[in-house]
């Protein structure tokens, strides 16, 4: 469900319109929750890799699941104030998250969200 969501791990292409469109998306999904759920971007460490973005974000929030180290947004120093999001700024941040939504947007509208999450506890 939506409330098992830890973190997203936005397309974030850092283009107005795009990301805009992102935050009314999954504002949609989890509502006055994302103020509080954290979010980043990938890209702005990165770039856009294009047909590999879906991959490498993927394998990126495996990562986060398995480090519990939420990767940054960097150069993020303006946050539009009519968009309520906590956004990871500039420096990584700890925390426990086992379930991701990783978000990829692909040009002529081949768009996929994957739901990532760790597996079960070893008894």
């Amino acid at each position: 469900t939506p409330d098992d969501v830890d973190y997203i791990n936005a397309h974030g292409t850092s283009t107005p319109e795009n990301d805009k469109m992102e935050a009314m998306s999954c504002s949609a999904v989890f509502g006055e929750r994302m103020a509080s759920l954290p979010i980043s971007s990938n890209k702005s460490m990165l770039g856009h890799t294009l047909t590999a973005a879906g991959a490498v974000e993927a394998v990126i929030s495996l990562l986060t699941i398995a480090n519990g180290r939420i990767p940054p947004t960097i150069n993020y120093n303006m946050p539009d104030p009519a968009i309520a999001l906590d956004v990871i700024p500039n420096e990584a941040r700890d925390a426990k998250v086992r379930t991701v939504l990783s978000n990829s947007f692909g040009f002529g509208g081949q768009n996929t969200c994957l739901v990532l999450t760790a597996g079960p506890s070893a008894a």
